[in-house]
């Protein structure tokens, strides 16, 4: 029987309550594996069980109690009787009498985003570990964002899951003392999942956008949570640039549209404001972060709305200190990108070309910052070359649009 009502139902409570429901269970479980099996169980439940008895008036209680009967029943299978299980068998009944008074689920994301960040869990493992218990992303979908393969970024998660029940990490919230020592992989897991939903939105999936929003909720209530950071400011001013220009991305037929191209009055100045406050707060505490000098890269690109388009040099400058504080490929490419327009194309394809080669083999921006820098200094057949390797490894159908168009005018 199908309901397409409850079909929707369904979907939006996977995208909108996955996280959290898997952070309640792991919470009480300590394994996360075996929760998230149960809420596998539980949504598959629901798409049979709402179309024939309907939407329930909680859909989150309903889900989360079915997922912990499913646990407790393979608990009394195998006789596991351990003192975890003692006490999630009280809290059941909890549960279950919240789901009878339509009480709402209560919001532990930002526990389990610590939890994931725990200094015994591999340090490659903390923010692609985030990204798939607390937003429910599957792993081809994020191995993109972390520069390996979905089999490698699978065997990582594995064995991440396994040493965290090997070793009975605890799940409870960390004390104060130990937020400044796991916050670096926290923001990290936020801004890649910012970045996920930022490049995913050419989609009709709702997911995407959805991303987007959570990061910078799961960023304010950080910004919150710890005050006297700077770093989790920083990393808000950020996302708050990037969401300013949202609207300006796409034409109104749907094109790309770079940066540099992008009509401003389209920007939104509320967003913008918003961002600087977080940087100018963030740079008063005197503590300066790569999320930081990332925010105040961003704001630099958003100066030619006052008129004053920030000096190339200048530009330049701040990358040389982001990848002084915190190297990366991206930054490398970036700091290239500034230094052609500051030096000429031939110095940023001489940037380009001291990264080493296989870093960048299946990194999409190299590609496609290397086509536009050899059309520059008028190699065109070499960008044409370059051009057809970007489009190859671009997942967007508008990029692969503006890439084509591009390597046609040469």
């Amino acid at each position: 029987m199908t309901d397409p009502a409850a079909h929707r139902a369904t979907e939006r409570a996977a995208g909108e309550s996955y996280g959290r429901l898997l952070a309640i269970l792991s919470a009480r479980t300590h394994d996360i594996a075996s929760s998230e099996d149960a809420l596998a169980d539980a949504f598959a439940r629901a798409l049979e069980r709402w179309p024939i008895d309907g939407v329930p008036d909680q859909p989150d209680a309903w889900l989360l109690s079915v997922a912990r009967h499913r646990t407790l029943d393979a608990w009394r299978h195998t006789r596991v009787q351990d003192a975890a299980t003692q006490t999630l068998l009280l809290l059941a009944g909890e549960v279950d009498a919240g789901a009878a008074d339509g009480a709402a689920v209560p919001d532990e994301r930002l526990r389990l985003l610590f939890v994931c960040a725990h200094p015994a869990i591999d340090a490659a493992a903390r923010a692609p570990l985030m990204l798939q218990t607390v937003l429910g992303l599957d792993v081809a979908r994020m191995a993109g964002a972390f520069l390996t393969s979905p089999s490698t970024l699978g065997q990582r998660l594995v064995r991440a899951k396994a040493r965290i029940r090997a070793a009975g990490i605890p799940f409870e919230y960390p004390q104060a003392r130990d937020l400044p020592q796991r916050l670096q992989d926290v923001l990290d897991g936020i801004y890649a999942a910012y970045g996920t939903g930022w490049d995913g939105v050419d989609g009709a999936d709702a997911l995407p956008r959805g991303l987007t929003t959570e990061a910078v909720e799961l960023c304010r209530i950080l910004c919150a949570l710890m005050p006297n950071e700077p770093e989790p400011l920083g990393l808000l001013a950020l996302m708050l640039f990037c969401d300013s220009r949202a609207a300006a991305r796409r034409s109104d037929s749907g094109a790309y549209v770079p940066l540099d191209q992008q009509d401003m009055a389209r920007w939104n100045p509320d967003l913008l404001a918003q961002a600087e406050r977080c940087l100018h707060r963030a740079s008063g505490m005197n503590m300066l972060g790569a999320y930081q000098l990332e925010a105040a890269i961003q704001s630099a690109h958003c100066e030619r709305r006052l008129g004053a388009p920030v000096p190339p040099e200048a530009m330049v400058a701040l990358y040389d200190g982001l990848l002084a504080l915190r190297p990366s490929i991206g930054a490398q490419v970036s700091r290239a990108c500034a230094l052609a327009k500051a030096r000429g194309p031939g110095i940023g394809l001489q940037a380009l070309d001291a990264i080493p080669a296989n870093e960048v083999a299946s990194y999409q921006p190299f590609w496609a910052a290397r086509a536009h820098l050899l059309a520059a200094d008028g190699a065109n057949a070499a960008a044409r070359q370059a051009f057809d390797r970007a489009i190859g490894l671009s997942a967007s159908p508008v990029v692969r649009a503006y890439l084509n168009g591009m390597a046609e005018r040469l």
